[in-house]
């Protein structure tokens, strides 16, 4: 499960960077953006702990 939140959250951050520097979608690509770095977040403070 770990990951696959680990995979989940660099495939957001991937089509983050290539929605802002191809293409504005507006606050969709920001949102993206948030979801992947809370992802992470969660990866890094759930591995400590284990």
């Amino acid at each position: 499960m770990q990951n696959l939140l680990y995979l989940i959250a660099v495939i957001l951050v991937i089509f983050w960077a290539l929605g802002f520097f191809v293409y504005s979608a507006g606050s969709l690509i920001h949102i993206l953006l948030v979801i992947a770095v809370i992802a992470i977040l969660l990866r890094l403070i759930r591995g400590r702990g284990i």
